[in-house]
């Protein structure tokens, strides 16, 4: 494989998902009767297409005939959807969200039966009533395609494309939110299935994880295989609707100790190391594949299911962490900075970034503004402490809406019951490791015995569980919302 960037890769898998979707559902649409099959659609979705798409819409919400019928419906409706391009594509959404949302006056007349009912039977019912009128019809519609091969797929794409458009327009927005709704009902870590992955695995699927790789990008087939050898583990979720879309690739490295650099563990030209001599386990990259399920938890254990897997496996495995980045920190720090937020720096902090600057005006942010400063060892040594400071006080204190932590990588960790271990300075000087965290990343600890609890303080009561040396580091006293 020649070295292409993972875009490339991932529009490569997103047509072909799109032809497989077209090829499955050819024949069984070819059943659909009075559904406008015979006429293609424009791709601009004009108004007369626009007449026969209500008209599809609407058969399949009367369900006419039996299931077959009502599959091949379904079939064709997705048909015409995937031939529309982007302009299309927003005016049948915007189709569907305004013309097939509820009817507020029905839910309205619904309450109030439901509120002066007094009978119980007359309750049950005015109940049944309302939560009939509760829901959208095209929840109803969206709902017919689970029935379909590769359905889900097909409302796990559309939901990314309605995403980006739900941005700046309310009436897709309500749509986005049911189809979301919708999703999150039927994914869950309860119904997955997690496989390993390996050198062996299908090309097809080799070719996804190269796609679909969003910490550190696989960069030829060379590094695909170094992160496949025998002292690494890489692992993917499926759902049973969706048995060739992998949702999650999580990669490991099993070393001895926990890591501290990612470029050595990354590292082609090292050696393979003997597994069998391992006592860590080292979570390096957690990539989600379906960019329609952004936001939709597949459940608070994740990580322990991979981590219990791995012991079954190497009994001999003492330790499980991560080597996380922290994809938040340097926005946090730059809007700080941009402020001048006073007594960001400690005495002894503002004099060292003085010496380094020579007096010159900017500080600590005409410093950080030098692409190159790391490669001056003077500089890196004047701003490691505040940066690992402040890096440990963004991880430990701040927090976004509903006492979550404000980094989402630390959120994620944190709700499967991880606890922050340790900072490692310079360990990620990539371009996207500096821009993201100035090179800093994190270890996240799972000791499994203590998962639910650190989960179950977090999630209730917000507390980020932490290791001594992080919360000295970060300069926190007692009572603080670490622990």
């Amino acid at each position: 494989m020649s070295e292409r960037s993972s875009v490339g890769f991932f529009d490569t898998v997103v047509d072909r998902t799109i032809g497989r979707l077209r090829s499955a559902w050819r024949d069984i649409a070819r059943q659909a009767r009075g559904t406008g099959a015979a006429q293609p659609t424009r791709p601009e979705l004009t108004t007369d297409d626009m007449e026969r798409v209500r008209q599809q819409l609407r058969a399949c919400l009367e369900a006419r005939g039996g299931e077959v019928a009502a599959r091949a419906r379904a079939a064709e409706l997705g048909r015409t959807y995937l031939g529309l391009n982007g302009d299309g594509r927003k005016r049948f959404l915007r189709l569907l969200a305004d013309e097939f949302d509820v009817n507020r006056e029905a839910i309205a007349d619904a309450a109030k039966s439901f509120l002066e009912a007094s009978a119980h039977r007359e309750k049950e019912a005015s109940e049944e009533a309302l939560r009939r009128a509760l829901e959208a019809p095209r929840l109803r519609l969206l709902t017919q395609f689970n029935a379909l091969p590769e359905g889900v797929k097909f409302l796990v794409d559309m939901r990314a494309e309605l995403m980006a458009l739900a941005r700046s327009d309310r009436s897709l927005a309500g749509l986005e939110r049911d189809l979301r709704a919708l999703l999150r009902s039927w994914f869950d870590i309860g119904f997955l299935e997690l496989k390993r992955i390996t050198w062996n695995s299908p090309a097809a699927l080799l070719e996804k994880l190269t796609a679909y790789e969003a910490v550190h990008e696989i960069r030829s087939w060379a590094d695909l295989k170094h992160r496949l050898e025998a002292d690494r583990r890489c692992f993917a979720f499926f759902h049973p609707r969706m048995p060739e879309e992998p949702l999650i690739f999580v990669e490991v490295a099993l070393v001895k100790g926990i890591a501290g650099d990612i470029q050595t563990l990354l590292d082609e030209s090292a050696p393979v190391g003997d597994p069998l001599e391992a006592d860590t386990a080292i979570f390096y990259s957690i990539s989600n594949c379906q960019r329609g399920l952004a936001g939709i938890s597949f459940g608070n254990f994740l990580i322990k299911r991979v981590a219990d897997d791995l012991a079954a496996e190497l009994p001999h495995l003492k330790t499980f962490a991560t080597l996380s980045p922290i994809p938040g920190f340097r926005a946090w720090l730059d809007a700080r900075l941009a402020k001048a937020e006073d007594g960001l720096l400690l005495p002894a902090e503002q004099e060292a970034v003085a010496r380094v600057t020579e007096g010159k005006e900017g500080g600590l942010a005409a410093l950080l503004a030098d692409p190159a400063w790391c490669e001056n060892a003077e500089t890196a040594d004047a701003l490691r402490p505040p940066l690992m400071r402040l890096c440990a006080r963004y991880l430990l204190t701040e927090k976004g809406s509903q006492g979550r932590a404000l980094d989402l990588v630390e959120h994620f960790h944190l709700t499967n019951g991880a606890r922050v271990e340790r900072l490692n300075w310079l360990a990620d000087q990539s371009p996207k490791g500096l821009q993201q965290s100035w090179g800093i990343m994190v270890n996240y600890l799972y000791r499994l015995a203590e998962v639910e609890d650190n989960h179950e303080a977090y999630t209730g009561e917000g507390k980020v569980a932490a290791a001594s040396a992080v919360k000295t580091l970060a300069r926190l006293k007692d009572g603080s919302r670490s622990r």
